[in-house]
């Protein structure tokens, strides 16, 4: 056929060549190497080349084009597996929890992968994301719950880049909310087994018959009502002695914001009577060195065996609620300097953002008249 060549190289390697006239200059495309394109093969391109030519079409830049736009397709579709792993490559690095980091890439693994990983994002529909909930919506509430909100996240994500456009299909209010129940409703919230508010005194006496820094810890949970997490990581340089004040850094808290907890005469006491361990800040460390685990003080809790009203033995955590009921319960101080007590954020978001102080001072006090009730001691 006429403009049709077989182009030898030196190295012996072997490849199709077609000629062909555009607007009076000669082009050269390539066809393919022989023998991976016979003959045949060969010559039907080189005809379909020259047909185009015929129509003032350019072969050549004609493919250049048909590639570009294949790259480019190419590039827009990204699958939902795609896109979750990369927002949470883009997103890890500000989650403080290393279980919460654990947790994201293992849910969709377990559950949303299987289902619809690899649907491409443009094409995920409010019925892949029904099929991810519906089965574990009223097994695993918490779980599935969790996961609707990250599925939603995604998505969010490959809009903005560009994979996608149009509603939101794991979105809850206005959507979901009208096909599955509200979470509240199958599953009650479990709350953590808490010390009776009339049992705190003699826990806190029986916490002192105990030895080792795991019960140094636990009390000092108690007295100040923060949590386990906060306090097994507390270090000397976070503690004022002289003003009294605990200052944990935002990198430590929930919220990720610093927190400062006035310190009541029982705190003291205890921190005075702390050894200073050789080779570590830490103020309540194992004795292995690094911190305390979580479990070293949920195991203490269990062997002293006080029960909330269910009969469940009581946790750590716990004693941020027997706290809070005690405020509630026996005190007249305002809901909201418990709750400044306790870190939690505010729900008012407008007030959250006018709000500037955290009551230290007025906090104080009461976090005095909490530490003399669980010592036993009348409030003056």
């Amino acid at each position: 056929m006429a403009g049709l060549y077989l182009c030898v190289s030196p190295s012996g390697a072997r490849s199709w060549i077609a000629r062909v006239n555009v607007d009076g200059k000669r082009r050269e495309m390539g066809l393919g190497s022989f023998p991976d394109v016979s003959l045949s093969i060969a010559r039907e391109k080189a005809r379909a080349a020259r047909s185009d030519t015929t129509m003032g079409i350019d072969p050549v830049a004609h493919r250049k084009e048909a590639r570009s736009a294949r790259q480019a397709l190419k590039a827009t579709q990204k699958t939902f597996a795609d896109c979750a792993k990369a927002y949470i490559e883009a997103h890890s690095d500000s989650w403080r929890n290393a279980k919460h980091r654990a947790q994201w890439p293992a849910t969709f693994e377990t559950y949303v992968y299987p289902t619809m990983g690899m649907v491409l994002v443009g094409e995920v529909t409010q019925a892949h994301v029904m099929a991810v909930l519906l089965p574990i919506w009223k097994t695993k509430t918490q779980t599935a719950t969790r996961l609707r909100g990250r599925i939603e996240q995604v998505l969010a994500w490959a809009t903005a880049a560009g994979f996608r456009h149009g509603e939101n299909c794991a979105r809850w209010t206005g959507l979901l909310d009208q096909l599955l129940p509200a979470p509240g409703k199958v599953s009650k919230p479990k709350h953590h087994p808490a010390v009776r508010v009339d049992d705190m005194p003699a826990f806190i006496k029986a916490l002192r018959q105990h030895d080792g820094l795991s019960p140094k810890a636990l009390e000092f949970v108690v007295l100040t009502a923060a949590r386990s997490g906060e306090v097994r990581g507390a270090t000397w340089a976070e503690i004022d002695m002289d003003a009294k004040v605990w200052t944990v850094p935002k990198e430590r808290m929930k919220a990720g914001k610093e927190h400062r907890v006035p310190l009541n005469t029982q705190s003291i006491k205890l921190l005075e009577g702390m050894p200073r361990i050789e080779g570590t800040e830490l103020v309540f460390p194992a004795p292995r060195g690094g911190q305390l685990s979580d479990m070293a003080l949920t195991a203490l809790t269990r062997r002293m065996n006080f029960r909330d009203d269910a009969g469940r033995v009581c946790v750590p955590h716990g004693c941020r609620s027997t706290f809070r009921d005690w405020v509630f319960e026996r005190t007249d101080y305002p809901r909201d300097l418990a709750e400044a007590a306790l870190a939690h954020a505010l729900e008012n978001k407008v007030e959250a953002a006018y709000r500037r102080g955290d009551a230290l001072e007025r906090r104080r006090a009461m976090m005095q008249a909490w530490a003399n009730y669980c010592e036993g001691v009348a409030n003056g």
